[in-house]
């Protein structure tokens, strides 16, 4: 098969495994996130609650609920500066 195997071999030597220094770390909790639509989830976090404003259950972007009313207004202004017929 030619010079040795497709797929890298890798091992963990025990000594190799680090140890986090004690006391300079801060706490790390399982957080509640919470947001003003009422959604909640769980993360980890040096927070145990964390209240947001937005979330991606109500952010537009991720809803596919963006606002088109301002994109309109855009077009249209458009339109009318090159004499574009509208539809």
């Amino acid at each position: 098969m030619g010079r040795g195997s497709a797929v890298p071999q890798f091992t963990i030597k025990e000594e190799e495994v680090k140890i986090m220094k004690e006391g300079i770390h801060p706490e790390y909790y399982q957080a509640t996130v919470t947001c003003n639509c009422g959604n909640t989830f769980v993360t980890g976090s040096t927070k145990k609650d964390i209240h947001v404003e937005i979330c991606s259950k109500c952010h537009s972007f991720y809803t596919g609920q963006q606002k088109t009313a301002a994109a309109r207004g855009r077009i249209e202004r458009f339109n009318k500066k090159y004499g574009i017929e509208s539809k």
